[in-house]
């Protein structure tokens, strides 16, 4: 239900200041907050200015004395649309990511206001802001066929299937390497950790495909893949299935080769083939079995050679076929919902 801030009572309001500016350091948009509280869009950056400056206490009803904020509530909340809603490309930076030192420079030329670098990092924060590994999307994607994909093929697909009895599969391939290590590890201050691997790099290929249903299915490749290793798995996936399966995957020139197609023409409908959009791999739900894989099972592992990698990787994709729930999750992230069952 929404609030009308002007019939609030005086005294109550300092907790509800307190109260809105602790829910937008905590990572909630201040826009849809005050939106909530029912006070004019502006009140929110007014609240942030006065906690920045003075902290908690600057939101009590009563006067509180000290140095006038550096930055206005309407100056706030100009700096947060022009950092959410703005590539910085687009402002003439030379660097396609935010940074404090760009955002300093921002408040400077903008505002006339000289900042730190770690003043601008409380900054950031008390609007709620926080550092964050950006979403990567080619520069050659097509976003009127990612949108057809997504409002109308993909639709007819599952509506295809439905009337089908078929099961929907996503389907990559990906290769892991003995020298990736992903995360953190802790070390003293000013010592860089070195993490000792074997001199020797190798690689396993592989390809999977994964079902909203919760099911896997996974092969190893020897060397690299071709149409008759794609199809020794297109095989495999359709093996005993008592329903026929729509396998869906990227625009690979060996998805789409002549043996490939007169191999899915020979199964008489058991196996239909649907590409996903070019440059779009985010749509993809099996990127996230690769993401599993790499970040937080194998880039955490000391490798020591090609045998004990192949069953590190082995162990890790069984055990997650164990876990249908897990593979049912994958289809609950953001960009890959428009999968679910």
């Amino acid at each position: 239900m929404k609030i009308d801030g002007r019939k609030i009572k005086h005294g109550t309001r300092e907790e509800l200041r307190i109260m809105a500016v602790k829910r937008v350091e905590a990572g909630e948009s201040p826009e849809e907050i005050i939106k909530g509280y029912g006070f004019h869009r502006s009140s929110i950056y007014t609240w942030l200015a006065q906690y920045r400056e003075g902290g908690y206490e600057a939101l009590k009803t009563g006067k509180i004395t000290g140095r006038p904020p550096k930055l206005s509530g309407k100056q706030l909340q100009q700096l947060y649309k022009i950092i959410t809603t703005n590539n910085p490309l687009q402002l003439q930076f030379e660097f396609a990511l935010w940074t404090r030192d760009m955002i300093r420079e921002l408040i400077e030329d903008k505002f006339k206001v000289k900042l730190s670098v770690v003043s601008v990092g409380r900054l950031l924060k008390k609007l709620g802001l926080s550092p964050q590994k950006p979403l990567r999307r080619a520069y050659q994607q097509n976003d009127e066929l990612v949108e057809k994909w997504l409002n109308e093929d993909y639709p007819e697909i599952k509506a295809m299937a439905k009337k089908n009895n078929a099961i929907i599969y996503f389907g990559d391939e990906a290769s892991v390497r003995s020298d990736y290590h992903s995360g953190t590890t802790w070390a003293p201050i000013g010592e860089t950790p070195i993490i000792k691997t074997t001199g020797a790099r190798f690689s396993i290929n592989l390809i999977s495909a994964i079902s909203a249903k919760g099911y896997m299915r996974f092969m190893t490749i020897n060397g690299t893949m071709n149409s008759s290793v794609f199809i020794e798995f297109l095989r495999r996936l359709i093996y005993k299935s008592p329903n026929p399966i729509f396998f869906i995957v990227d625009g690979h020139p060996v998805h789409r080769s002549k043996k490939v197609r007169e191999y899915v023409a020979s199964t008489k409908g058991m196996l239909s083939l649907f590409f996903l959009p070019p440059y779009s791999p985010e749509l993809n739900p099996d990127e996230l079995v690769w993401s599993y894989l790499k970040y937080h099972k194998m880039g955490k592992k000391n490798i020591k050679n090609k045998e004990s990698m192949k069953k590190n990787v082995l162990a890790c994709l069984k055990s997650l076929q164990r876990i249908p729930k897990k593979i049912i999750n994958f289809f609950k992230e953001t960009n890959v919902k428009y999968a679910m069952e």
